[in-house]
């Protein structure tokens, strides 16, 4: 009797403790998930973003979608470290910090580094990181069509495997930039085995041979792309279950979406409408001062623009307020040097542009046109800022006599005649990725440099910028970059207009975004409550 009593009492303490968890769990469920400690599962994240990217192949990436998707899949050698400002975390593009290589070395003439690479990471196909991977991933790159000028840039003499885990790369000279250069997204490092049993070809254009944070479930560039959170990743799993990108093109739409809630967050959004976003309770919105710049670019090989003094007339015609408070609410800054005023090294030296009108017109009677001038304007499609504030400038040019033509052509067909280097005037914008004076003035203000579409050609700037390339000391390497915007702010290639934030829109649940220069967003630090 006593046992039948014993095992009685057994069986309801079972049912209750059975109960218990019950209650524990659906308590839990009811918090979001989770185990009886309550602590809650990691969520999925729904993103909004313009447009839905052209390949997932890190070679070629060249887009914000694209470049997006891969820093999803893929890891670097090396990342950058993080710091706070204005109330939010950036990236400290100063402070460099291991990824794949866990650390390296570096010879007394800045000429060979060596990589140790991290032991026991693997792909998500499951095959290892070796340093086979580093090169075979180095030379897609060099031989590619997109990324190749990248490759260039960094001064990569060659990369040798010194063993599976050891990776040694000699610069043909010393380049203060290097490792910040292959940080970018196109010296992601891919599966080496994977993509040779492949084939090569385009597998990494629709697919991923990557280490990173997230798993590719689906993507499709005109709806969406969505991603799983890797359970094994090196560093650990993400703190968010799924990412979730929505392609929504018409950025009306996307600041409707997150108003609603229907997304977690939004990018792109026009300035005109973050003081709609920030006056939603649930919302906040993020706006950093970034590296994308907005010039008014003129052919100095083209008269009249290869006269310095019509060019300087030019820009005393800006009207700078208007631009920044009615085309930009504020989102924005006047631009004072050739290079963004948040890259070390900036300097507004030279600088005297005011809008001055009747300053405008003594250069041009100086210059040979006191009656003014007619000239084209090239407009290429997609951003409404670009096409209010040739409405702008159009106007004021007409005051001092100077007609200027606007010719709108789509963005696809600007983009050619830009890289042919003919047109007479233009709008365009630029983001530096390297937050440095060299990479910017590099690809836009060096005679040779690939992106020099109006042709500067200053020879005193040439040679500080070669010189500053190879200097290792960063002081003397900061006074010959300034010396070299006062030299370009004088001559006025461009007439400045402004620097754009970034602006991100998220519900307030969301934590961990941090702005980069590449203005990607890393998922791998997001969070959502």
């Amino acid at each position: 009797m006593l046992r039948k009593s014993l095992y009685l009492l057994i069986a309801m303490s079972m049912v209750l403790w059975l109960a218990g968890c019950a209650s524990n769990a659906n308590q839990a469920a009811s918090n979001g998930g989770g185990g009886v400690d309550g602590s809650s599962a990691p969520k999925a994240v729904t993103i909004a973003y313009s447009e839905g990217g052209s390949t997932m192949d890190p070679a070629e990436a060249s887009d914000l979608t694209s470049d997006t998707l891969v820093l999803a899949l893929y890891d670097q050698l090396v990342t950058y470290g993080t710091k706070s400002s204005e109330g939010g975390e950036i990236a400290n593009t100063e402070d460099i910090q291991p990824m794949l290589a866990e650390s390296w070395d570096v010879s007394d003439d800045k000429l060979i580094y060596t990589f140790h690479l991290r032991e026991g990471v693997k792909f998500h196909s499951g095959n290892p990181l070796t340093a086979n991977s580093v090169l075979f991933s180095f030379e897609r790159l060099k031989n590619s069509d997109s990324g190749s000028f990248l490759y260039g840039m960094s001064a990569i003499d060659t990369v040798t495997a010194v063993d599976d885990h050891t990776v040694e790369v000699k610069l043909s000279k010393p380049n203060h930039m290097f490792l910040q250069m292959i940080s970018l997204y196109n010296f992601s490092i891919v599966d080496d085995v994977l993509v040779k049993e492949k084939g090569d070809g385009d597998f990494l254009k629709t697919n991923e041979a990557g280490s990173g944070p997230f798993l590719l479930e689906k993507w499709d560039p005109a709806t969406e792309a969505v991603f799983n959170a890797n359970p094994d990743y090196w560093q650990g799993a993400p703190k968010v279950s799924k990412v979730n990108m929505k392609f929504t093109k018409e950025a009306s739409n996307r600041v409707l979406l997150l108003n609603k809630g229907d997304v977690d967050m939004a990018i792109e959004i026009p300035p005109k409408d973050v003081a709609t976003l920030e006056s939603n309770e649930n919302l906040k919105v993020q706006s950093n001062a970034s590296n994308r710049i907005l010039y008014f670019a003129m052919n100095n090989n083209v008269k009249p623009f290869d006269n310095p003094k019509v060019r300087q007339a030019i820009s005393y015609a800006i009207p700078y307020d208007q631009l920044i408070n009615n085309v930009m609410y504020g989102q924005g800054k006047q631009m004072k040097s050739a290079v963004a005023s948040n890259t070390p090294g900036y300097t507004d030296a030279g600088y005297n542009y005011t809008y001055d009108l009747e300053k405008a017109k003594q250069l041009l009677a100086e210059a040979g046109y006191p009656d003014g001038f007619t000239f084209d304007l090239t407009l290429g499609s997609g951003f409404q800022d670009w096409a209010d504030d040739a409405v702008l400038i159009q106007a004021e040019l007409a005051k001092i006599g100077v007609t200027m033509n606007v010719v709108n052509v789509a963005r696809a067909q600007f983009l050619e005649q830009q890289r042919e280097g003919n047109l007479t005037a233009y709008i365009s914008k630029w983001t530096s990725f390297v937050n440095d004076p060299g990479y910017h003035l590099g690809f836009l203000m060096y005679s040779k440099g690939s992106s020099n579409y109006m042709h500067y050609n200053n020879a005193e700037v040439d040679k500080l910028w070669e010189q500053a390339s190879t200097e290792q000391d960063e002081n003397v390497r900061k006074e010959l970059y300034g010396k070299a915007q006062e030299i370009i702010t004088s001559e006025a290639p461009w007439a400045y207009l402004y620097e754009y934030n970034r602006i991100a829109g998220m519900n307030k649940n969301i934590s961990g975004y941090v702005y980069y220069p590449d203005e990607v967003i890393r998922f791998y630090s997001l969070n959502k409550q």
